[in-house]
């Protein structure tokens, strides 16, 4: 199955968002530079009802193979995204013709939408034609579909061109033409296929008299104009005709007429028009009649009185129709009696004593019901005999047509039972007939086996208008008698049939999958209805009310049909009283879903374009308070839009509306939204003004959430205005209140305010009352199942805990909960971010186990980027993830997800990320001091080139740097020796002082190693004139000592100069006794002993050494052998 997408799939927005029911809510950092909230009064908008391929590739189609297996009956192999191509298999014939079904009634694209096009699309593309066309390999198709039929054994087959089949016996060979139907049967016992025709022969047309042979049949004389009632179907061998002389109805047998047209496409078979309409099932209450023992012999006809006055009669009357229907109320109808017995001999002695009297329609109506009871008793025989007498009492002509196809359905069935072919297909064709020419009658019919062989016969004849007839007739029947499953297929063949159904069509279907859980079926069967041309305002508005019932269609589905059914409800002429309530409404939801999904600026033009012609119409039917709230609501979006000053003459134009000396609770609203808008322009007196006109009019209404969100907002401007403490206290008078309210509706602003008043705990670095503020609002969020709400709070948390409270273990613990929600919300970025931080959460613990958690967690982030398409994201995940393994010792898994990683960033074609990526790479075997040599191929093979290449001298710096503490830690001197050297030519050359001490001292180190001792000097003292003086830190000062004990060092050990070397550590022991070091100066008061006692031969200055070396040794001694 090939998929053509008309338009591209923008991505999937967060899926729950509050509900646009109420148009007044918290928005968090939106209205001015300053990022602070503000908190809208409760507006009560008008009344109206309140409706609650890219990056999700992977999960769409999961979820489509759940919906190719439970509704479409093909089964799911793969999927190639590229190629757009879905590849399925079918098991069996009735999966490929349910499919294909599906595929004629086009209804498998809709399916697709629902599932692989987001949220934003179904509200951006309303006023385009934008959908997913889908297209089916028919060759292919066609092949499964004949291999499926061959191996199921037996088939009937059409026959695509004339063709000579050989003959299995002495007979002449079998010739069929293009069209006809034959039966081919499987090989047995090594021989070939073998064919059976069908065909029943040729038809002609002829004038002749015709005597009837029943009352419910037509007397014909040659010339006689028949009017055909209902329909006239040419493969059927009689129909409903009326007299038009008498006006007489019976049946009449197709070959005794001619028609004019007959030839010409066959025109006498009456099409299925958009008008048909569907028969509704009848209300029947039945009607009790006593039912009295009688003897036979007892000529006394009292007792049979009642019952003969109920039976009475040639017309139909609505008591019968639980007779003819053949239901389990049949003996309900009766009562009186013992047993279904007693019933039958009270029939059989009330039947034989209307045929003595007479009375032919009790008669005819007794002998039907004994024929009943004797099929109920499996009797069928005598059911014949009663069903086939039934037919013979009346003298006058049938008007019962319930009644006579009641009776012929019946017989119908017995001949069925009793294997009397001929008089079935007679039996059947007369039931055809009444109900082509009396729809009514299908309710008369129990026994679906004469429909089933007029759907035969339709098929057999090639007569596709029968055939939808039939399919219909089979509809209607299971329908009636609540057999949804069985009715289902002949709709579907039904819809197909008739080409270009009408949308009461889909409707019907659509309803019907909904009773038998076929929710994404239904979904596509209400939308095929809304999109339909012709379709009425009513239907439309029945389409949305199939996706109201479906409990798996999300919101936003409904953008579409509100959009379309706002298209039927005004007319060029303009819209009743009624018309402009339902506008009203219905601009009401779908600006509700716009501005729940973000899309702001589209609920504006759709509210600016209803007021405009709402006020341009000479009597509007909203009320006032209706259209306050809608102004009300239409200055929020405006306030949500960055557009406070058009929001302030909007609720300007409401106050001006207003009585001036009457306040209401509507007023207090907004005036609390014209404070909002006032502070955003930055009129804090005048915000604070309108705030507190707010508070003083909910407060005299007892209004107490819009007096709370007054406060809130009051207090929220203090903290704007820097007054902290003003703040503190308006933000507390606002949980109080909001703690008084009961309403679930509330929450989300109180929620809202508990956040802010703990951020400003968190300021005033009142921890421990911030944490109490957030965890309050999160309990609450999950009282009220606020997801969002939940998620905000819960963010706070992990903040609160990461940095400014640093707790580990209560950090992870709502890490896991904010990748809980975020999966709910479905924002798949969001969550791979949430889990990569708690995988560095989990590696910061430093244990085996956490780190199988990190790495958990790492490759569950890297799946999300997988799917989501994100490059970058993807590399690091992979890097992040051979880390983790590195760290685990897991060697031989390191390289390979390394690799992974490096063949992902180099797709991206980004030189800059590519770069810091071979970094990133190295340094994982450069900070775990295992296997080293490593990190050389990541910086000096692979991330320097390209660093030269790029004149990234920073980049470069850095690698030199790391390439040669590598080498360093290697043993190799020599090359470190030249990297070194470009190190500090670079950072020389971009000013980075700090590098070039780095650099400068690493060459020193490589001189001592190498013995080049004049220059390792040289450049020991070179990195000390670039230390900053005065010192400022004790690092320093300890670098300043470890670096001249060095030097004093590489004099006296290996310079052989004394001298030189006393003098270094007499700088280092001035260093070592500013920093406070006791044994760095018992060291080099040693050491200096050593110097002037054996080589410079002052004894004086060799006592002062020793002693003050025995000092502190004794100092040194005592703390050590003091210490525990």
């Amino acid at each position: 199955m090939s998929l053509s997408a008309c338009a591209a799939l923008p991505s999937l927005p967060s899926k729950n968002a509050k509900s646009a029911s109420r148009c007044c809510s918290f928005k968090k950092e939106m209205l001015d530079s300053s990022k602070t909230e503000v908190i809208t009064p409760h507006v009560h908008p008008p009344a109206s009802t309140s409706f609650n391929f890219d990056s999700e590739l992977s999960q769409s189609f999961t979820f489509f193979f759940c919906l190719a297996r439970q509704e479409l009956s093909a089964h799911l192999v793969s999927v190639s995204s590229e190629d757009k191509l879905i590849y399925l298999t079918f098991k069996c014939f009735e999966e490929i013709w349910k499919f294909t079904t599906y595929y004629s009634m086009g209804v498998l694209g809709h399916c697709l939408e629902n599932l692989l096009l987001d949220e934003s699309f179904w509200l951006r593309n309303l006023k385009e034609d934008v959908s997913i066309q889908v297209s089916i390999q028919e060759e292919k198709l066609n092949l499964f579909y004949r291999s499926i039929l061959m191996q199921e054994g037996s088939l009937f087959a059409s026959c695509t061109s004339n063709q000579m089949f050989d003959s299995s016996t002495s007979g002449g060979d079998l010739y069929l033409e293009q069209g006809d139907i034959a039966q081919f049967e499987p090989p047995f016992l090594g021989s070939g296929w073998t064919v059976l025709c069908l065909a029943d022969g040729a038809r002609g047309t002829v004038i002749q008299e015709y005597n009837a042979e029943g009352p419910h049949e037509l007397t014909l004389a040659a010339g006689d104009r028949i009017i055909i009632v209902g329909l006239l179907l040419s493969c059927l061998s009689w129909f409903t005709g009326r007299k038009e002389g008498s006006g007489e109805e019976g049946l009449v047998q197709t070959l005794l007429i001619t028609y004019s047209c007959w030839g010409k496409k066959e025109p006498c078979d009456s099409p299925l028009n958009e008008t048909a309409e569907w028969p509704a099932e009848a209300k029947l209450s039945p009607m009790c009649v006593a039912v009295r023992p009688v003897m036979e012999e007892d000529n006394s006809t009292e007792t049979l009185v009642p019952l003969f006055c109920f039976l009475e009669g040639r017309d139909y009357k609505e008591d019968f129709g639980v007779m003819y229907r053949q239901s389990s109320e049949l003996l309900s109808t009766f009562k009186g009696h013992a047993d279904e017995e007693e019933l039958i001999s009270f029939f059989s002695v009330a039947r034989e004593t209307a045929r003595k009297r007479r009375l032919f329609w009790p008669h005819t109506r007794l002998c039907f019901l004994l024929g009943k009871l004797c099929m109920g008793r499996s009797k069928f025989s005598q059911a014949r005999v009663y069903f086939e007498e039934s037919l013979c009492v009346p003298c006058e002509a049938f008007t019962d047509l319930r009644l006579l196809a009641a009776i012929f359905s019946s017989l119908a069935a017995v001949y069925s039972v009793q294997k009397k072919r001929e008089s079935f297909f007679s039996a059947a064709q007369r039931v055809a007939a009444l109900l082509l020419g009396f729809p009514p009658c299908i309710q008369s019919v129990a026994h679906p086996c004469v429909l089933e062989y007029i759907l035969k016969k339709a098929i057999l004849s090639h007569n596709t208008k029968a055939e939808a007839w039939a399919c219909f007739l089979l509809m209607k029947h299971h329908s009636i008698w609540g057999q949804d499953h069985q009715a289902l297929p002949f709709l579907e063949r039904l819809l197909v049939l008739w080409g270009h159904a009408p949308s009461v069509g889909f409707l019907e279907i659509g309803k019907l999958y909904r009773r038998l859980q076929h929710p994404h079926l239904s979904l596509s069967s209400g939308r095929k209805a809304s999109q339909h041309p012709s379709a009425s305002l009513c239907e439309r508005l029945n389409s949305m009310l199939l996706l109201f019932n479906n409990t798996t269609a999300p919101p936003h589905q409904l953008a579409p049909y509100l959009h379309q059914t706002l298209s039927s409800a005004a007319p060029p002429a303009g819209p009743s009283v009624q018309g402009q309530l339902l506008i009203h409404q219905l601009t009401l939801c779908l600006c509700q879903l716009f501005e729940k999904h973000n899309m702001v600026p589209e609920a504006i033009l759709h509210l600016h374009a209803f007021i405009h012609n709402a006020s341009a119409a000479p009597r509007t039917p909203v009320s006032a308070l209706e259209r306050n709230s809608t102004l009300i609501w239409l200055a929020w979006l405006h306030l949500d839009q960055h557009q406070p000053r058009t929001a302030l003459d909007v609720l300007d134009s409401v106050l001006a509306c207003m009585p001036e000396h009457c306040t209401s609770p509507q007023e207090g609203v907004v005036l609390n939204m014209r404070g909002i808008a006032l502070r955003c322009v930055g009129d804090l007196q005048r915000a604070a003004e309108s705030y507190q006109a707010a508070m003083d009019i909910c407060q005299e209404y007892e209004d107490i959430s819009n007096w709370a969100v007054a406060q809130a907002n009051l207090g929220l401007l203090c903290a704007k205005a820097g007054a902290r403490p003003l703040a503190l206290r308006h933000l507390n008078e606002a949980v109080r209140l909001f703690s008084e309210l009961s309403e679930e509706e509330e929450e989300a602003d109180f929620i809202t305010v508990l956040l802010e008043l703990g951020q400003h705990y968190v300021t005033l670095q009142q921890l421990d009352c911030g944490k109490g503020c957030y965890e309050w609002a999160l309990l609450l969020a999950l009282r009220t199942n606020l997801l969002e709400k939940q998620l905000a709070a819960t963010r706070h948390l992990c903040r609160l805990y990461g940095s400014q409270s640093p707790d580990t273990t209560m950090s992870i613990i709502y890490s896991h909960h904010q990748v809980q929600l975020l999966r709910q919300t479905g924002d798949r970025e969001q969550e791979g971010d949430a889990l990569e931080a708690l995988s560095q959460l989990y590696l910061s613990l430093g244990t085996e186990r956490a780190y199988r958690a990190a790495l958990f967690y790492t490759k569950t982030s890297l799946g999300i980027f997988i799917d989501m398409g994100c490059k970058k994201r993807e590399a690091h995940g992979w890097l992040q993830a051979g880390n983790i393994y590195h760290l685990l010792f897991q060697t031989e898994l390191v390289d390979i997800y390394i690799q992974a990683a490096q063949n992902v960033a180099l797709i991206t074609g980004d030189t800059h990320f590519i770069l810091k990526f071979l970094e990133a790479a190295g340094d994982i075997f450069l900070n775990s001091r295992r296997e080293q040599d490593k990190a050389l191929i990541f910086y000096r093979d692979r991330a320097l080139p390209i660093a030269v290449t790029n004149g990234c001298a920073r980049t470069r710096l850095r690698l030199c740097q790391k390439v040669s503490e590598v080498l360093l830690g290697l043993g190799l001197y020599g090359e470190a020796l030249e990297f070194t050297q470009t190190a500090l030519e670079i950072s020389i050359t971009i000013g980075e002082r700090l590098n070039q001490r780095v650099a400068s001292h690493r060459l020193a180190s490589i001189f001592h190693s190498m013995e080049q001792y004049e220059l390792a000097e040289h450049y020991y003292l070179y990195t000390l004139s670039l230390c900053p003086t005065p010192l400022h830190f004790d690092e320093e000062t300890v670098y300043y000592v470890r670096v001249y004990h060095t030097l004093g060092d590489i004099m006296f050990y290996h310079v052989k100069e004394p001298l030189d070397a006393a003098g270094y550590y007499h700088l280092a022991l001035a260093a070592a006794m500013d920093l406070g070091n006791k044994r760095s100066q018992l060291q080099l008061c040693t050491r200096l002993a050593t110097i002037y006692h054996n080589f410079l031969l002052d004894p004086q200055l060799s006592l002062f050494f020793y002693q003050r070396a025995r000092g502190l040794a004794a100092e040194l001694n005592v703390r050590s052998s003091s210490a525990p």
